[in-house]
């Protein structure tokens, strides 16, 4: 049955995580940059870490699975792609909307909801890991064109955009320590065992601590958009079809397009859970900062987190049965 879904479990857990950090803020028992602090560990620290420690363990060549990649990147792009191209006709010359938009329908909370989410799914199993490293590298790089096209629209660069792409991701303490990790792969160097474990105990610390501040994050964004008044219909809409997008047109294409490059079993419900994960918290950071669509960018966040509650467990349903 539908309500006995096996994926509940681990959603509520990581959901329950959240709404404690939401609490956590409302009640304001932690100082109000608690948030910034746990998300600059996580960011800089902890999921490094895991990423490291978890490519490092995972043989190259499972690592290297192209069609996986190829897959799941092409699904993002074709969203990312039909989300641009309708903001574009609605709202004119206007990229930096078009940019957010389709960041919120393509990034994917990947990292701290998808790690603690499939490693619940599948226990013991260094793929959930593989598969969800995958996922949020991608995810950075997506990211980063996309912090490239709002600097390049508000005429904060002046060089190529590719060399600022480049350097974006070249500085990105995520994609270092994945890079570090494939490297120790390919390689086959083993850490030493005392080195191996502290990593990946801090490595452990990014899920927890990263669920709490997207708590906070978001009870902060909602006490503040509360105080903004937009046209609520206009408003349901956009969030409707950006929802839309994220949680049923990509996993959709993901599905179509990992089974055209032959992934099947595990990988390829892996590869479709990760694409039907509700957008990550960082796309609201993003879009505050440069102020555009900050405010849509937060409800898109909770809206499409409540909604995951209903739709993992039917795409995990359709993908059992099928």
């Amino acid at each position: 049955m539908l309500l006995m879904s096996p994926i509940l479990t681990p959603l509520f857990s990581v959901l329950g995580i959240m709404l404690l950090g939401s609490l956590t803020q409302r009640l304001k028992v932690l100082p109000s940059d608690t948030d910034q602090v746990l998300n600059q560990y996580v960011y800089y620290i902890a999921f490094p870490a895991i990423m490291l420690i978890a490519l490092a363990q995972t043989p190259i060549e499972e690592i290297l699975q192209w069609g996986f990649i190829a897959g799941y990147s092409i699904a993002m792009l074709l969203t990312y792609l039909l989300v641009a191209v309708i903001s574009l006709l609605i709202n004119k010359n206007r990229s930096d909307i078009a940019a957010v938009r389709a960041l919120n329908t393509t990034f994917g909370n990947t990292a701290f909801i998808g790690i603690p989410l499939l490693s619940m799914m599948f226990p013991g199993q260094q793929s959930a890991f593989t598969a969800a490293a995958i996922a949020s590298l991608l995810s950075v790089v997506v990211f980063a064109i996309v912090l490239v096209t709002l600097e390049l629209y508000q005429g904060e660069k002046k060089q190529s955009p590719l060399l600022t792409i480049a350097q974006s991701l070249l500085q990105n303490p995520i994609v270092i320590g994945s890079g570090i990790g494939v490297l120790l792969s390919a390689l086959q160097i083993q850490m030493f065992d005392a080195i191996s474990m502290m990593v990946k105990q801090i490595g452990m610390s990014s899920s927890p601590c990263a669920l709490f501040a997207i708590g906070m994050v978001l009870a902060k964004a909602r006490a503040t958009n509360q105080h903004q008044h937009t046209n609520k219909m206009n408003q349901l809409m956009e969030l409707s079809w950006i929802n839309l997008c994220k949680l049923i047109i990509q996993p959709f294409l993901a599905y179509i397009l990992l089974s055209a490059f032959s992934i099947e079993g595990e990988y390829l419900i892996m590869g479709v859970i990760l694409a039907s994960l509700p957008t990550a918290a960082s796309v609201y950071l993003l879009a505050q900062r440069y102020h555009v669509k900050a405010q849509i960018s937060a409800m898109a966040i909770v809206l499409g987190t409540l909604f995951s509650i209903l739709t993992l467990p039917v795409i995990q349903t359709l993908l059992k049965n099928h």
